[in-house]
């Protein structure tokens, strides 16, 4: 078994949505005067590699902290989008040439590569996004979950993927992945687990993928 870890450390120089502050890491405590180690920590709930739910948009969508633990599990596949996009867009095209595979998995990454560019300013501009066929066909089809190696689901300055996606259904939304790249055309386990935060509305979480030998 091999172990892919597929998000990006939270410090203060991490890239963040343009107008959000930036994580604070505080020291709290320290081993010398205290005798123990301890951070105050103070960050959006969108910080880092972190999940959207229907709230994040919608004040009467789903919470994340009220989804099952399994809804953050399953099957997924890494589409390679490298090459692919039209007009800065991922296409239905692109995900009906891994149609046999992706209809037999839980969550569809897209790896664009933008993740190497993580922590510079050119990780908030010009990323591509999803069509909007291409996601009413994720919608329909079902899947637990979708996720992307880029700030957003949609460019900086529109939330309309956003509201499609959540206003038809509880599809759960990853952003700011990395190491999609090594995972691209595979199929294996895929774990993604948020902070549990009553009420939330997207939460930072630690996520995996599990390539079985």
């Amino acid at each position: 078994m091999k172990v892919i870890d597929l998000t990006h450390t939270i410090n203060e120089n991490i890239s963040v949505f343009p107008g959000t502050e930036a994580p604070r890491l505080t020291e709290a405590n320290t081993h010398r005067r205290d005798g123990f180690k301890e951070t105050l920590i103070s960050m959006y709930s969108h910080s880092g590699t972190h999940i959207d739910p229907p709230f994040h948009i919608f004040e009467n969508g789903k919470t994340l902290d009220s989804y099952e633990a399994d809804a953050f599990v399953g099957r997924a596949l890494v589409i390679d989008c490298h090459e692919a996009t039209i007009d800065g867009q991922i296409p239905l095209s692109l995900i009906k040439k891994y149609e046999k595979v992706a209809g037999s998995v839980d969550f569809l990454l897209f790896c664009t590569g933008f993740d190497k560019k993580w922590g510079t300013d050119e990780y908030c501009e010009g990323y591509p996004v999803l069509s909007l066929d291409a996601l009413e066909y994720i919608i329909e089809k079902g899947y637990k979950g979708i996720g992307l190696d880029t700030i957003g689901l949609d460019p900086i300055d529109t939330l309309e993927r956003h509201r499609l996606l959540f206003s038809k259904s509880d599809i759960i939304n990853i952003e700011n992945l990395k190491n999609l790249d090594l995972c691209i055309g595979k199929t294996f386990t895929f774990v993604c687990l948020p902070l549990k935060i009553e009420n939330s509305d997207g939460a930072s979480a630690r996520a995996i993928a599990i390539m079985e030998d």
